[in-house]
């Protein structure tokens, strides 16, 4: 039941707004005949004329209303002014906010499983690559070295928080606004908590004013707002991994042809273009989620701005950006060699040289780093690689170094092989101490745990869709009933 409602969600462009409108005539018909709102038997014909109104809109070069006023005289036609009926107690201003969020929560969790798909993804890399040495940067210059693996498991880091949001989010989203009329409900008996039942949502919304005219605002904007975050986080991986294509030997590559486009002109290029793509698609995302509030800001209560497409359009974007980065993720690979080669080839191990003096021989940090600073001024100077650096030399700038400072010995305490071992990018990062280092004990740790998250946002995603489809069969089967 589960997987064909997810398979049914793909098919977006069916579930439209006409979609949903007929959805809620169905619900609303189902609710007028068992409140006595209704006559059965005026609930009946409408229902047929309902279903055969769906099946005329299914046929190829069909119209497809998105406006009720288009949508009720289809019904009417067939069944005459009896048909509304079902519309006793419903404007289309709460209808509009209640199709409003029916869109929103279909894509809503669309996005939610391609960001679990895309989480998976990265842990099978981390996973993969857990002890792969590469440099890591600050200020756009090379810092600690780390591992592949724990970069990794710090982006999914950043998306397992989206996921989070995606879910509150949706808590607050899956609530219904029907029957709240155009704000202050009618004289009706209707049965909102059977509407909210019939389509699937968690309940009403409780005050009928904030049902109809507010909450669609600060709801709508929540859901953008979430991708939008989403968004920042996947942007600054898609730029982490476009920098490697500076290099003439870059160490993360995409290999999958899909995902890169030849030149014109220059014959040895391979543009990552699927790197454009999401870079462009993560910018609109950012950009679709700032109109959603620009079209509700210094609005009064009451006015169509806010309950318009941005929201939704955010979220499709969405998708579209998530399934781009889900290919990339797919067709990246890791030159180990080129990444140490990287690593060794500049100056980010000298950190690690403070530590151990202080560690080790109870230097005070500021000396220890005065005097890697000196080498590392020493070795560029003279175009060397930190392997390259001469020991005797080391010493001479130790002394000098040790000599500005009172109660500190010029001998550098360590010998060559322990200097050497100090600025080894491998040894450096066995060496780590702290949580959430990328040091195999803490790598293993933080891998599980983000695997046991990742179980735990599927096993919320496979219960919503459950509910959802549970919901979707039961009225469906409560309105085959009366439409026979």
């Amino acid at each position: 039941m589960t997987d064909l409602f997810m398979t049914d969600l793909k098919d977006l462009q069916s579930r439209d707004t006409f979609y949903w409108l007929c959805q809620l005539d169905k619900a609303s018909t189902v609710m007028t005949v068992e409140e006595g709102i209704a006559p059965r038997d005026v609930g009946v014909r409408t229902a047929a004329a309902i279903a055969k109104v769906i099946s005329d809109a299914a046929a190829p070069g069909a119209e497809r209303p998105t406006d009720y006023l288009q949508v009720e005289p289809l019904v009417r036609k067939l069944v005459g002014p009896d048909s509304s009926r079902i519309h006793s107690g419903r404007s289309r201003q709460d209808m509009l906010p209640t199709v409003y969020r029916l869109l929103l929560r279909d894509r809503l969790v669309l996005v939610h499983r391609a960001l679990g798909e895309l989480r998976a993804g990265l842990l099978a890399a981390a996973e993969r690559y857990g002890s792969a040495i590469v440099p890591a940067y600050t200020n756009g210059v090379q810092a600690q070295p780390t591992t592949f693996g724990h970069l990794l498991l710090g982006y999914e880091a950043t998306l397992g928080r989206s996921a989070t949001r995606l879910a509150e989010a949706y808590s607050r989203l899956n609530l219904c606004p029907l029957g709240a009329a155009a704000l202050a409900t009618s004289s009706f008996p209707v049965n909102r908590g059977r509407l909210a039942e019939l389509l699937g949502f968690d309940a009403p919304v409780q005050n009928s004013f904030d049902a109809a005219q507010l909450s669609v605002i600060d709801v709508g904007f929540e859901v953008a707002s979430s991708v939008m975050a989403l968004a920042l986080s996947i942007g600054t991986f898609i730029q982490d991994v476009h920098a490697q294509y500076h290099h003439a030997r870059p160490w993360i590559t995409l290999d999958n042809t899909d995902l890169l486009s030849p030149s014109t002109l220059m014959p040895q290029k391979r543009n990552p273009v699927a790197l454009n793509r999401a870079r462009l698609l993560a910018s609109e995302v950012i950009g679709d989620g700032v109109s959603t509030a620009l079209a509700a800001h210094n609005v009064c209560s009451g006015l169509t701005d806010y309950k318009r497409a941005e929201a939704q359009r955010t979220l499709d974007r969405t998708i579209a950006l998530l399934g781009e980065v889900n290919a990339i993720v797919g067709g990246m690979r890791l030159d180990e060699q080129a990444a140490l080669a990287e690593v060794r080839s500049d100056y980010s191990t000298t950190s690690e040289l403070a530590n151990v003096l202080q560690r080790d021989a109870d230097v005070p940090f500021h000396v220890g780093h005065r005097f890697a600073s000196a080498l590392v001024t020493y070795g560029r100077g003279g175009g060397l690689t930190v392997d390259q650096l001469d020991f005797a030399e080391a010493l001479r700038l130790y002394r000098e170094i040790a000599g500005e400072f009172s109660g500190v010995s010029d001998e550098l305490p360590m010998t060559e092989a322990q200097f050497r071992a100090a600025l080894d990018p491998v040894s450096m990062v066995a060496s780590y101490r702290g949580l959430g280092g990328p040091q195999p004990a803490e790598f293993q740790r933080l891998l599980a745990a983000a695997q046991e998250g990742l179980r735990a946002d599927e096993l919320w995603l496979g219960a919503v869709a459950g509910r959802l489809s549970a919901a979707q069969d039961a009225m469906e089967a409560d309105f085959a009933a009366l439409a026979g």
